[in-house]
């Protein structure tokens, strides 16, 4: 969903998981949050689109793995749909291919099942504000654990559509994918806040990407760093 046109008020969380037991927790935790209100739950990716269309959540909490629909699939789908709502994926594995996967959809992050409560809390509000919740840091050792076998395939799919940027956007997408904000990123360019803004949104525009979690990957994946 593009932040711009989220509705005012409390921040619309929907979940999706197969276990009763996490979705219970998950309600509980949100339920002492005044500017997060839960509107919808899901068991399996399969009911993802009739909730969406129901009950338009500005953030899904989706569970990367359910027996029917999983939650890549579901992410797909839901990142593909005019204004879609931003997604973070649960997991119980740090290190899974699925994550990167998910994230390369689109998703804006991910959490772990057992990260404490205050910080999934945050999380939502992070990406309801239109931040992306994993660190650069976090997708390099995510990546680190990952055996690709179409690195060398996707390292030059990955330099090409970087080639397409000016050299500063190239610059700003470099500093993206160290995890620098935008005023880091202003400090180390010389340039002010308000043009690193503007450089980020032309790249993601012409990279065709959600979140600057996709940028980092990217950046990842062609090897600049």
């Amino acid at each position: 969903m593009d932040v711009s046109r989220r509705r005012p008020g409390p921040i619309r969380l929907a979940i999706v998981d197969d276990d009763p037991l996490v979705r219970t927790g998950l309600r509980i935790l949100m339920g002492g949050s005044p500017d997060i209100a839960l509107v919808a739950e899901a068991k399996d990716g399969t009911e993802v689109d009739a909730m969406v269309d129901a009950h338009w959540p500005d953030v899904v909490l989706m569970d990367i793995r359910m027996p029917k629909v999983d939650g890549l699939v579901a992410t797909q789908r839901l990142r593909s749909r005019p204004s879609p709502p931003q997604v973070i994926v649960l997991t119980t594995f740090n290190a899974d291919e699925h994550v990167l996967d998910a994230l390369r959809a689109g998703a804006s992050g991910f959490l772990l099942k057992d990260t404490p409560p205050l910080e999934i809390i945050a999380a939502v509000r992070t990406v309801a504000a239109g931040s992306a919740t994993l660190s650069p840091a976090v997708i390099r050792q995510l990546i680190d654990h990952v055996a690709d076998p179409i690195a060398g395939p996707r390292r030059d799919a990955a330099r090409a559509r970087l080639a397409t940027l000016t050299d500063r956007e190239r610059e700003v997408a470099v500093g993206l994918s160290r995890g620098w904000s935008n005023a880091e990123i202003g400090t180390e360019l010389s340039m002010s806040v308000p043009t690193v803004k503007g450089h980020v949104s032309r790249l993601l525009a012409k990279l065709d990407l959600n979140n600057r979690v996709q940028v980092a990957l990217l950046v990842h994946d062609a090897e600049l760093l």
